[in-house]
């Protein structure tokens, strides 16, 4: 028998697969198996070879894509000069996370398992296929096929003699120890949210933090809905962009939230802390200063807003010192809890600081070391860009529907990130977003000549006003938008800008005003109105279509 070792890969959007891999890899721990949890572009490929036992378990994106943290290893898995034989000692088990209500359901999945069949790897079960659509969500396919995944793996690697499998009651030791340093301890006078200037074009990693020119709100006060356009300034950041890109934007908690939490949990926000990893081999959080305060940790890292997963309840019920909540706790991490689960936090979008809130006795018995098990990291967040570098230099812009909406809760629901960008105020001093840019899925053509249709109701119109910009500036013809909205004096984008670039012959614009009239008028039938000059541009003009929500 070898070495009892299992190497745990992920390749996750959203988060739901790492949570999923993180699971895998503490009930690793029960088996006392050595066991790594990393996501599959953090992973040395070169080594792969020399792993006897790995599960993947990876999401599905877009229109069949994988997450981007996979995606240096996708190509890599799919180079055609890989020998046949290359995992011939690899021992593996494919678990997929999709939503059964898209055509490519768990494509990379599928297409994995299959990818590393063909390379030589022995599969220990069937791919398990996890779906969104399920009245119990993805759990409904991996609860019983981890049953058979730990059946398989102990059957090859028993539990050494002397050793059981540590109870489900029993709480593991934390990932990590924050060791508080003394209040007197020295500690430098650098600001937190400037690290040093990265040498490359900005990334996640090494975000550049740019300061926010303007902030403007271009719906009418009176309209239900605030949208704004809001201008970065790039200069000297390394950072260029084409139409069809996307800026990638590290949002963080409002002050009144970390406020809460940190009474909550009886923390002191201005006490500093270091890390250290309880096992030799694991990584500290990159994107955590070292020290660190508890202040930063909970505004710019714990995502306190996000809508807690069933391995949150699994945790905190270790904590509870009150019978009452730790038997709702446990109810909501079994498996007989999901429908309870999904109706008490997913239904109503109840945040994970919400949950702490209706657990009081268990919240402030938290140990600060569980921390960053409990609550995941605030993820970044997606926006198409909305200028070009050709009209703008050095500036960059975004269109923002800020997210406000009802469930049952009284309080609204608000988006994280579109609320902190709303309220950022360029007049009150200097305000700065961290940023960074990623190539976008949208590639325009480069032949002047050909022309090109962009259907963009809304904020979807953000990435074709790129576009226009961007053909305008180098001389390109041939550019119709249909945008829609509902009112033309309340939520037209952009309006003047557009008539404008009418006038001078640059653009055939096409608008739809939904609610301006008793007849409901949307981009199809504008579309359908104007279906003599579409056919046109398609069959004569070879037009490229562009559609945006």
């Amino acid at each position: 028998m070898g070495e009892r070792r299992l190497l745990v890969l992920f390749g996750s959007q959203t988060g739901t697969a790492q949570d999923t891999a993180e699971r895998i890899g503490r009930e690793a721990k029960r088996r006392h198996l050595r066991c790594w949890v990393e996501a599959l572009d953090s992973c040395d490929l070169a080594n792969l070879i020399h792993e006897p036992l790995v599960v993947f378990v990876c999401a599905t994106t877009g229109q069949g894509d994988p997450p981007d943290n996979m995606k240096m290893f996708w190509r890599f898995l799919f180079r055609k000069n890989l020998p046949a034989g290359s995992l011939c000692q690899l021992d593996y088990a494919v678990l997929g996370l999709g939503d059964s209500s898209y055509p490519k359901f768990n494509f990379v999945a599928k297409k994995l398992h299959k990818r590393l069949l063909q390379l030589g790897g022995n599969p220990l079960l069937p791919v398990a296929l996890g779906d969104d659509q399920h009245d119990l969500g993805p759990d409904a396919v991996v609860d019983p096929w981890l049953v058979a995944l730990w059946d398989k793996i102990l059957a090859l690697y028993p539990l050494p003699p002397g050793l059981e499998i540590i109870s489900p009651n029993v709480c593991l030791p934390p990932k990590y120890t924050l060791h508080y340093l003394p209040e007197d301890s020295p500690h430098p006078e650098s600001d937190l949210l400037q690290p040093p200037a990265p040498q490359a074009a900005p990334c996640e990693l090494h975000p550049f933090s740019a300061p926010v020119v303007s902030n403007q709100r271009v719906t009418a006060q009176s309209h239900f809905q605030d949208v704004r356009l809001i201008e970065f300034d790039i200069a000297g950041s390394g950072i260029t962009f084409s139409a069809g890109d996307v800026v990638m934007i590290q949002p963080q908690n409002c002050p009144e939230d970390v406020q809460q939490f940190c009474q909550l949990l009886c923390l002191e926000p201005h006490r500093r802390f270091v890390l250290e990893p309880t096992e030799p081999g694991t990584s500290l959080p990159p994107l955590l200063p070292q020290p660190c305060t508890i202040q930063y940790l909970v505004t710019h890292y714990l995502d306190i807003s996000c809508v807690p997963r069933r391995s949150f309840f699994e945790l905190l019920s270790y904590f509870s010192t009150n019978e009452l909540e730790r038997e709702k706790l446990q109810e909501f991490s079994s498996a007989q809890g999901q429908e309870e689960l999904y109706s008490y936090c997913n239904r109503p979008r109840r945040t994970t600081l919400e949950a702490l809130w209706d657990f009081p006795h268990t919240t402030s018995a938290i140990p600060a070391d569980y921390l960053l098990e409990l609550i995941p990291r605030i993820r970044p967040r997606a926006f198409s860009i909305a200028s070009s570098m050709l009209a703008l230099p050095e500036r960059l812009q975004i269109l923002v529907a800020v997210v406000r909406y009802k469930t049952r809760l009284s309080k609204p629901r608000r988006g994280l990130c579109s609320t902190w960008l709303a309220s950022l105020n360029p007049e009150q001093g200097d305000v700065r977003v961290p940023l960074w840019v990623k190539k976008g899925g949208m590639k325009f053509p480069a032949d002047p000549a050909t022309p090109v249709i962009m259907i963009g109701p809304g904020t979807g119109v953000a990435p074709f006003r790129a576009a226009i910009q961007e053909r305008v500036a180098l001389g390109h013809g041939g550019n119709c938008l249909f945008f829609g909205c509902r009112y033309k004096s309340k939520d037209f984008y952009c309006q003047t800008e557009w008539e404008e670039l009418v006038k001078k012959g640059l653009l055939t614009l096409f608008t739809a005003f939904s609610r301006d009239q008793e007849e409901k008028v949307y981009v199809q039938h504008r579309i359908r109105e104007n279906r003599k000059l579409v056919w046109e541009l398609l069959s004569s003009g070879n037009a490229h279509i562009y559609l945006a929500g």
